[in-house]
């Protein structure tokens, strides 16, 4: 019994370290999935520029599509271009769900036509991106 005692301990001992580890690495995971996501949108963004001579206002007229594994734990929003001159863009992942509430020193994350990133939480750019 007392075996079966230590055994249990030893295993709530390390589920209290690993989980926490666990989260942490799936968040980062999430957020290199969006990060991916809109880095590929901004390319498809000048491309666009260079073929209309403007940016575009939605993410259809890209001809992308914001993939599954994106879209569980971020919403995308369109891309919002800047009318002043010369023209810009910005592209913003916001976090939803679980990952909203695990990830708020970065919080939503962005990218603009200059290659600015940004981040809204805490966090610096660094870190984040």
């Amino acid at each position: 019994m007392i075996e079966l005692m230590v055994t249990v301990a030893i295993i709530g001992i390390l589920a209290a370290i690993a989980y926490p580890s666990y989260v942490q690495y799936t968040v980062k995971s999430n957020r290199a999935a969006a990060e991916s996501f809109i880095m590929g949108v901004a390319n498809k963004q000048e491309q666009y520029m260079l073929n209309a001579r403007q940016y575009a206002t939605t993410l259809a007229s890209l001809g992308v599509a914001v993939p599954a594994d994106v879209s569980r734990n971020y919403t995308i929003t369109e891309p919002i271009p800047v009318t002043a001159i010369p023209p810009g863009y910005t592209i913003t992942a916001v976090p939803t769900g679980n990952q909203a509430a695990n990830d708020t020193k970065c919080g939503s994350i962005s990218i603009d036509q200059a290659g600015t990133k940004g981040v809204s939480g805490t966090g610096t750019v660094a870190v984040c991106w």
